[in-house]
């Protein structure tokens, strides 16, 4: 979230680990033999060299350079902060690089050059050429950015794009069709007032005219006033070009009766008199960041009729560059195009406003914890909608083709839009829903080891990312001097510290534990010990009694003892059907594995009963669950005593009736390849499966730790599920996010 809060030590943290920077580069061939080595480089490399300097064209086929974008800037205007330089804006320029991968599986790297000269930046970008399927111009100051982009334009055969104008452009056009819509007006009728100048202004302004809004019904104004036709103060040849005849001097009377206003200038430039002077309905753009140029609540104060954008997420509209950059360069690079031209942008735009329209996916609503219907506060989409990878650049991609920009056309559209949802990285997704799902819940979280420092950093982003209330069991000294030793002492005033030292409720925590445990062999002494004294313990009382709505914890102590210490405030074992469900994130697939917490050697009946918990966990997540029970036998062959159960488990689902898709028993290569599922006709898996059922703890052990040392896939969990009460458990060697990601799952009741 735009107004989220973190410290500087965090943001840099956040670069340092767990490699400094954003990205790293992986070879996507095999690179382990003699033989791989010679066809990868010399002499098997020569045989594509040939080819490519016979027919350029092939170096799509041959090459990544048809899904390779340049991200290039020199620093001169970087964020809101100016001139850093070139090395200065690096960071900026991963973090565009990785937004690339992420929304639209297209890969990129950044280049930042050391120059300021528009002629020397050009001859660099341009010498590059050959390397790229496309160039994303970012962070470069006006009026050089347009100098720079219009010429890099005529000499290059790639796509050149600079997304500080036309990424913004694109966005503000795809809101404006929706609030036109909404307002019963049409472009070319409408009076719009643009203020802000620069590179991003300029463009919004010259896209909209491409759509057909009147030169003489647009007012572009700057700090001096309206760019009216005559004025020579503070002029260039691309304000020029939209001065109009007209008497109005300034922003306030270009206000007047004005339908629309765009703004990209600077917080405060509009007042509540200006928008009270609009015509009906009138239309505000206010995308000034970090704060807008009128907040909507001041704006609706005096207009309610009012449809307002900015350029912040915790605002309805939000105007938001990731919406476009990545899928128009998708479109783009798939027709291997020579540019990206207006036609492709208004596409894009008229893409965006059409979705915005349709229903919103259930996976949305989830994320934002309430339903999305188009109107006055939706008018343009989320970037969590799963549904702009394979809608918005097909849609530039046809333009692309009918304007001649293509060179390779798509010849079968709907089978491009297939391969296009299968980029869509589910587990991305997944995360950010049960973020947004926990910001929504506001949940009390109870972090049990105030005295861990990697427990205590994750209880302040849980506060400052705005999840919800972060409670630290420990003592007030002791969490104050490990987060000063951290650097971290002003959040301090922010967590509520608490222990049983600091409650009147300790002796209704005593009476419920002795109440529990008086027949399981503990006396008063053992209750007022553990009560008092155990911090797992003193916690889960907390969440007992209400008194906080989530417990994380595990993080110092093995999870065995953990859970032994919870289980004498809530049932958390094998008998009351306590199961531990990890989930495995690793090359865009999330695979659950269960059980990996709590039954060492389970039954057919237990591992029922674990493959109903890992169906709910999945639906949790919002996967539809394909269950298998795996063994290293499939279906009978080879036999042994040993996999007997995982034979007869599906049998007992059977009986119960589920109301999931479960197979088995198979072995994990059956399970999670579809291909291999085709060899047995009569399985009943759809696909292939995302939760997978072991015999015992420690195959689900080996097998989690094994994905995570030698593929690198992450972990999350185990979830505990089947408990009357939302508590996850860490393992030691957790990192401050593991931690964090675990509050989330709490905070959100995964289980």
């Amino acid at each position: 979230m735009a107004n989220s809060k973190y410290t500087r030590e965090e943001a840099l943290a956040f670069h340092l680990e767990p490699t400094p920077g954003k990205f790293e580069i992986q070879a996507t061939v095999p690179m382990t033999t003699q033989r791989d080595l010679s066809l990868a480089y010399s002499p098997g490399v020569a045989v594509p060299c040939e080819e490519i300097a016979a027919n350029p064209e092939l170096a799509y086929d041959y090459t990544n350079k048809g899904n390779l974008v340049a991200v290039i800037s020199n620093g001169t205007a970087v964020l809101g902060l100016g001139n850093l330089g070139a090395l200065g804006s690096k960071p900026v320029m991963e973090g565009k690089a990785v937004l690339f991968k992420r929304f639209a599986d297209v890969n990129s790297i950044d280049i930042e050059l050391d120059t300021e000269d528009p002629e020397a930046f050009i001859n660099a970008v341009h010498l590059m050429g050959p390397t790229f399927g496309g160039i994303n111009l970012e962070d470069i100051k006006a009026p050089e950015c347009f100098i720079i982009e219009q010429q890099l334009k005529e000499v290059m055969d790639i796509p050149v794009f600079h997304d500080d104008q036309h990424g913004t452009a694109v966005i503000c056009a795809a809101g404006l069709i929706n609030a036109l819509h909404l307002s019963a007006k049409k472009i070319e009728d409408v009076r719009i007032v643009l203020n802000g100048a620069g590179a991003a202004g300029i463009a919004c302004l010259e896209l909209l005219k491409s759509m057909g809004a009147r030169h003489e019904n647009c007012l572009m104004c700057d700090t001096k006033g309206v760019i009216f036709q005559g004025r020579t103060e503070g002029m260039n040849q691309w304000k020029s070009a939209h001065a109009v005849k007209t008497e109005l001097r300034s922003l306030e009377e270009a206000m007047r009766g004005a339908d629309v206003f765009l703004g990209v200038s600077a917080k405060g430039a509009v007042t509540q008199e200006m928008v009270a002077s609009m015509a009906d309905n009138p239309v505000i753009f206010a995308m000034a960041n970090p704060d807008p140029e009128i907040t909507p609540e001041d704006a609706h104060a005096v207009r309610p009729d009012a449809i307002v954008a900015t350029g912040r997420s915790d605002y309805p509209n939000q105007v938001n560059n990731v919406l476009g950059f990545p899928y128009l360069f998708r479109g783009a690079l798939d027709v291997h195009a020579r540019a990206i031209n207006d036609e492709m942008k208004i596409a894009c735009a008229e893409a965006l406003a059409k979705l915005a329209r349709l229903d919103v996916p259930d996976e949305v609503a989830m994320a934002y914890g309430r339903k999305l219907t188009f109107g006055r506060d939706y008018i343009i989409p989320t970037p969590f909608d799963p549904r702009l990878i394979h809608v918005i650049p097909p849609a530039v991609a046809r333009a692309g083709m009918e304007t001649g920009a293509a060179r390779r056309p798509i010849v079968d559209m709907d089978v491009y839009e297939l391969s296009l949802k299968s980029r869509m990285d589910p587990t991305a997704s997944i995360l950010r829903g049960l973020n947004a799902r926990a910001r929504n819940a506001q949940a009390r979280m109870i972090f049990a080891e105030g005295d861990d420092i990697r427990v205590l950093r994750a209880a302040v982003q849980y506060q400052r990312t705005g999840l919800g209330k972060a409670l630290v069991v420990g003592r007030d000294e002791d969490v104050k001097a490990k987060l000063e030793g951290i650097g971290m002492g002003d959040a301090v005033r922010e967590l509520e510290v608490v222990n049983a030292a600091k409650t009147d409720k300790l002796d209704e925590y005593k009476a419920f534990l002795y109440r529990r445990l008086q027949r399981k062999g503990f006396d008063r002494h053992d209750i007022n010990r553990l009560a008092a004294r155990d911090r797992h313990v003193y916690s889960a009382l907390m969440l007992a009694h209400g008194h906080g709505d989530g417990l994380v914890t595990g993080a110092t102590r093995k999870s065995a003892h953990v859970m032994e210490l919870i289980n004498h405030v809530f049932d958390v074992d094998a008998e009351h059907g306590a199961v531990g469900i990890t989930a495995l994130l690793h090359k865009g697939r999330i695979v659950l594995i269960a059980d990996t917490l709590v039954h060492e050697w389970p039954d057919e009946e237990d591992l029922a009963n674990i493959a109903m918990r890992g169906a709910g966990v999945a639906r949790h997540l919002g996967l539809e669950p394909r269950v298998a029970f795996v063994s290293f036998s499939t279906f009978g062959y080879p036999r042994s005593e040993r996999a007997e159960k995982m034979h007869r488990a599906p049998k007992v689902l059977e009986r119960r009736g589920v109301d999931f898709e479960f197979e088995g028993e198979m072995t994990v290569d059956v399970a999670l390849n579809a291909r291999a599922q085709e060899s047995y006709p009569f399985q009943r898996l759809t696909g292939p499966a995302n939760v997978l059922v072991v015999p015992a703890r420690h195959s689900a052990s080996i097998s989690v730790k094994l994905m995570q040392e030698m593929a690198g896939a992450t972990v999350i969990g185990p979830i505990l599920s089947g408990v009357d009460a939302s508590i996850q458990i860490c393992s030691s060697n957790f990192t401050t996010s593991d931690i964090l990601n675990m509050a989330v799952l709490a905070a959100c009741k995964v289980g």
